[in-house]
């Protein structure tokens, strides 16, 4: 019999939190790329993309190590043993002149935050299943949504009265405070006699498990569609509004305006999850990701940028859609997941990022003077995703026939 589902403040905030501090690492850094290809002697503007990409396939990789073993030795211990590496990752990025350290210190810095990116969601699904595990889903991401708000306005002050390593600093600091309450408030999610012996075929019996399950790997696929294509955006943001449109000042707030619109439908999608569904919001959602995209790429084919009031329009659109998408893709492919949900997590972040990383940086390469091939990667992989959905629900169909 399933256990009563009570919605619990504390617990959603520091889970949002958790996953907060990506969002700081990653959104607080982008008005200081330029910074930092100064000091360390980047001459390729498109090698700034990688400070953003690395540290999301640090995420991935992570997960697929970290992750497994919080089902093993409980969610806890792993979320300390990821803020250590972290730690020691941001004094890498800080100390070194090198760009190739640099690019590794932020691939560290991801394996360090996976930890608490992956095990809050392992964390969340061990208190809560169904739509309900998705309406939760979506208020953390709702809270987590506010971090971006603010953090390339944080970057930008920090950068303007201190330096680009005040930003790393801060990090730190922030994600001390963050473990502190972790430590003194939040009980461990999973009970010793549901862990699983530690063994060398750990992840071995949980990968042939996760891959039982078609809808978790299927909605794994998706989140790589969309999660790859987004991303292209977040590494891409900093040179189109500040050297395409030549808006250096207004760069933290246009990016703060448009985390708002993934935040305002990321807290409609907790209203509304619990009575609609997750599958149903999410494959809408999917559709209307599709079409934005590719009504920008028809009426903008020849590659000449619109004004910033008609691309900040299209972004919004885009983004509200990305909102319904994100927390109900991570809860249909962890719904079925809930005895691994360790290694199930782990599976979910590490496969979908794999899978973003080459896409961000693949699409990257084109976005030069231009905006046009970003839509053109919002259009190509919204349609797969919808393609998937389809496969999905003929699959159903079938299966209730």
């Amino acid at each position: 019999m399933q256990k009563p589902q009570h919605f619990k403040f504390e617990f959603v905030a520091l889970m949002a939190s958790l996953m907060s501090i990506v969002a700081l690492s990653i959104d607080a850094l982008l008005p200081a790329l330029s910074q930092i290809a100064n000091s360390i002697g980047i001459t390729n503007p498109k090698d700034n993309q990688l400070l953003i990409t690395m540290i999301f396939l640090g995420l991935g990789v992570g997960q697929l190590i970290l992750g497994p073993l919080s089902d093993s030795f409980g969610r806890k211990p792993i979320v300390y043993i990821g803020f250590i590496i972290f730690i020691i990752a941001s004094i890498i990025c800080v100390t070194t002149q090198s760009f190739e350290m640099m690019i590794f210190g932020r691939l560290l810095q991801g394996v360090g935050l996976s930890s608490p990116r992956s095990i809050s969601t392992s964390m969340i699904r061990d208190e809560f299943s169904g739509d309900y595990m998705a309406k939760i889903l979506s208020i953390v991401v709702m809270f987590f949504i506010l971090v971006p708000v603010v953090a390339p306005t944080l970057g930008q002050f920090l950068i303007n009265f201190f330096s680009w390593e005040s930003i790393f600093y801060f990090n730190l600091i922030f994600g001390i405070l963050i473990m502190l309450w972790f430590w003194l408030r939040q009980p461990e999610t999973l009970a010793k006699e549901k862990r699983i012996t530690f063994s060398k075929h750990l992840f071995i019996d949980g990968s042939k498990e996760f891959f039982k399950h078609k809808q978790a790997v299927a909605f794994t696929i998706i989140s790589g569609f969309i999660m790859g294509s987004f991303m292209v955006y977040l590494s891409t943001s900093q040179q189109i509004f500040q050297e395409q449109y030549n808006l250096v000042e207004m760069f933290p707030y246009i990016f703060a305006s448009l985390a708002i619109s993934i935040g305002l439908a990321t807290y409609l999608n907790s209203q509304l999850v619990v009575k609609f569904g997750m599958f149903r919001i999410s494959y809408l959602a999917n559709l209307a990701y599709a079409f934005i995209s590719i009504l920008y790429v028809v009426l903008f084919w020849s590659g000449t940028n619109p004004s910033i009031y008609v691309l900040v329009s299209f972004f919004a659109l885009q983004f509200f859609a990305v909102g319904f998408l994100f927390g109900n893709l991570r809860a249909l492919a962890m719904q079925p997941l809930g005895h691994i949900a360790g290694i199930g997590a782990a599976l979910n972040g590490f496969l979908s990022t794999i899978m973003a990383v080459p896409i961000a940086n693949y699409i990257g390469n084109f976005v030069t003077n231009s905006v046009l091939p970003l839509f053109i990667g919002f259009s190509f992989f919204g349609v797969l995703s919808v393609l998937v959905f389809m496969i999905l629900k003929r699959q159903n169909k079938l299966i209730r026939a």
